[in-house]
């Protein structure tokens, strides 16, 4: 039997998807369930001065209508410590606590009743009255109380080695640019819903989430009752992108009302709620400073980010890291800054920080690229680093350089003319570009039971969710070569909070965290059935040495002999289980562990009206082991097709004048649509990382969106000569 890992299997829960017998958040068929509607103000800041519900509570179906004069007040009671997923400064947003407006779409009431029609009707009736403030709305006018994050750590903290502003100086070649990145929203397929069951004290929330165990903490704490009253399920989600990462208000609101109209309730919000309610990545302005010599190697690298922001919880992202270890320059700066507006607070997308730090910083190294006459690869190249920079620590394994000769060969980066506008396709203006990509590689403690049934087939159960990259399958194929099975006859269940603690689904950490344990577990599961086996008379394998034997196609082997799980647990009056937690070393790292990759894209453009296309992608990328390449090239495929989106579609528009933002719907929100999308070759090197974990397997959800952008500014500045530093980029931009 050949191994599992490393096969393209199809998904375990793909027929489930397809067929519609996978249940989403707002799906199942709860007996009872009324619905709720959320009413979301409509200025940024000020207090509701009166709300009148008159006329919504006389509506037909309307069971309550709650607002801040009525509502419940929760205990909240404090966290130990912040969930790793959401803010570590400030006071999440608690709905219907007070009068006080904090950014547009806020929650200001919620209307229940027995149909979904009637409660949006009723929702409508709700007549709110504002004394408003003034708000702050525009990037410019947060920008005069910027100021240094309050979180600890590289992410809030100013970094510098050498001294970068007299190397900068000094530097025979300089690039001195501002680069922006806009707000943008995650526009998952399902948007957040929670059905909301209170049976006594005990609570049970269907949501939509990346971490049960997170909402199962908020909820009870929230509610103040203990953890284990508390019931989560997210077997299926429909794309989150690092929406569903953090417990959000609305989870609160589907709880509130279902205590208060002793039903259960169900709150799906809509596309346009989700703009105001459920985070988004923020808008970032940057300057990037590189100085170098004459022959390319870079001498000062000095980079600023200012970042968007609440005005009640500080979000910083991590969009000065990759700056710190990508490239070896002994003169280097970063110094991040927070912009509070009168917003709600950003959340972690697809990405988060990298995608927005390495845009500017890949796109600065092409201007310097152009102003030394260099070729882009061979200037990375030679800024190679033996060792971390930052941490001084050697590299686990890094393959940088491999993915750049990599993808440049599958490309054909050779073909490529350095001219501006030299390369033509007819009518058509030419352009070729590449940006590199990198992403820390994570594992977090997290815990799995494998449990052998009486059927001889297997059950891997955990909390961890599977929000598209292929938990299910690639849990399977891990227990099913570590028990010895084929991977048909393994089940998994997850997202249940009720199973085994796990991390969240995010950072790409899951598959780094959740496998060792299920590896673990199903070893071990093996050893003891071997010992059960040896021990029976009524095994043909009794007497053995339980060590001698083999765990092999679905059953023990030794010493010519040989008998299945099926036989040996028909013996059995119940399943055999191994419940494992498995945790990263806790003492300091020895290496510093990292995802790297390249991206080469061509892109055309059309002179007379200025429309560009992207023509074909080659991204190579460098992840440890690739555990299913079929669902590996469904996560790469899916992180371009986000990179292009960022390029030349995605921007949130607000008015400056109320904090609205404008283009909440998927048509005015532009999203690439498949006639955007070109033939996309991802590629992967043969590599194995340990030091990420016994299947040497690094993740590769967030990486490869990551320099995408880069890449086609840079094709398109190659095409045209118009260097566009603020995304997305635009007709008008090229004019």
């Amino acid at each position: 039997m050949s191994p599992a890992v490393g096969q393209p299997i199809p998904r375990k829960e793909g027929r489930a998807k397809v067929t519609g017998r996978a249940r989403f958040a707002a799906e199942y068929p709860i007996r009872g369930v009324v619905h709720a509607i959320p009413v979301l103000s409509t200025i940024s800041r000020g207090r509701i001065s009166s709300i009148d519900t008159a006329a919504a509570q006389a509506a037909p179906g309307v069971l309550a209508v709650l607002t801040h004069l009525n509502a419940p007040k929760l205990p909240y009671r404090p966290f130990e410590r912040p969930l790793e997923t959401s803010t570590r400064v400030g006071v999440f947003f608690k709905p219907l606590r007070d009068d006080v407006i904090r950014f547009n779409r806020q929650y200001v009431a919620v209307v229940v009743a027995t149909t979904l029609e009637q409660a949006e009707a009723a929702a409508a009736l709700v007549r709110v009255s504002y004394a408003p403030l003034r708000a702050i709305s525009s990037f410019e006018e947060g920008l005069s109380a910027a100021h240094q994050p309050r979180e600890k750590g590289s992410r809030g903290l100013p970094y510098q080695r050498g001294d970068p502003e007299l190397a900068f100086a000094a530097a025979a070649v300089r690039v001195d640019q501002r680069y922006t990145i806009p707000t943008e929203h995650h526009n998952p397929l399902e948007t957040h819903a929670t059905i909301a069951v209170w049976n006594g004290n005990q609570l049970t929330l269907y949501d939509k989430s990346q971490w049960v165990k997170g909402v199962q903490q908020h909820a009870a704490l929230a509610f103040g009752i203990p953890y284990d009253q508390v019931r989560v399920l997210s077997p299926f989600v429909g794309g989150a992108f690092g929406s569903a990462l953090r417990p959000w208000a609305h989870i609160d609101l589907a709880a509130m009302a279902a205590q208060v109209v002793k039903r259960p309730v169900k709150l799906s919000l809509t596309r346009e709620a989700m703009y105001g309610t459920t985070g988004f990545r923020p808008e970032t302005r940057m300057r990037v400073r590189l100085g170098a010599n004459a022959s390319g190697t870079l001498t000062a690298v000095m980079h600023e980010a200012w970042g968007q922001t609440s005005t009640y919880e500080e979000y910083t992202e991590n969009t000065l890291d990759a700056t710190r270890l990508m490239y070896a320059v002994p003169n280097l700066s970063t110094v991040p800054r927070l912009v509070p507006m009168h917003v709600s607070t950003p959340q972690y997308m697809r990405g988060p920080g990298e995608a927005t730090g390495m845009f500017a910083l890949e796109t600065a190294l092409d201007e310097l690229a152009v102003a030394l006459r260099m070729d882009p690869v061979a200037l990375r190249i030679k800024n190679e680093p033996l060792a971390d920079p930052e941490s001084k620590l050697p590299w686990s394994l890094r393959s940088y350089v491999q993915t750049m000769q990599l993808g440049a060969e599958r490309f054909g980066w050779a073909r490529r003319t350095p001219a501006v506008g030299s390369m033509k396709d007819g009518g058509l203006l030419i352009g070729m570009g590449m940006a590199g990509a990198t992403y820390p590689a994570l594992r977090f403690p997290t815990s799995a039971r494998i449990r052998m049934n009486l059927s001889g087939s297997v059950t891997v159960l955990s909390a961890a969710t599977d929000i598209g990259p292929g938990t299910y399958t690639s849990m399977a194929q891990v227990a099913a070569d570590a028990v010895g099975l084929d991977v048909a006859l393994v089940n998994v269940e997850l997202a249940d909070s009720k199973l085994p603690y796990a991390h969240a689904q995010g950072a790409s950490a899951l598959f780094a965290s959740l496998s060792p344990a299920v590896r673990e577990a199903g070893r071990q599961l093996a050893r003891q059935l071997a010992a059960r086996a040896v021990a029976d008379q009524r095994s043909p394998l009794y007497g053995l040495k339980a060590e001698t034997l083999t765990a092999v196609n679905g059953g023990l082997s030794g010493a010519g002999k040989r008998e299945s799980y099926a036989a040996l647990m028909a013996r059995s009056d119940a399943p055999l289980e191994v419940h494992l937690t498995s945790a990263p070393p806790m003492s300091a790292p020895k290496q510093s562990t990292h995802c790297f990759g390249s991206h080469f894209v061509e892109v055309s453009v059309d002179p007379d009206v200025l429309e560009v296309r992207v023509r074909r992608v080659v991204s190579a990328f460098g992840v440890g082991r690739v555990v299913n390449p079929r669902t590996a090239h469904s996560q790469a495929v899916g992180g371009i097709i986000g990179g292009i989106g960022m390029a030349l579609h995605e921007q949130t528009h607000t008015d400056p004048r109320y904090g609205r933002i404008m283009n909440a719907n998927l048509s005015e929100y532009l999203i690439p649509v498949h006639a955007d999308v070109p033939p996309i070759e991802a590629v992967y090197l043969d590599e194995v990382d340990y030091a990420i974990g016994p299947l040497g397997a690094k993740g590769l959800g967030e990486l490869p969106i990551v320099g995408v952008a880069a890449a086609i500014s840079n094709a398109v500045y190659h095409a045209t000569g118009k260097r566009v530093r603020d995304l997305p980029i635009t007709i008008e931009k090229l004019l």
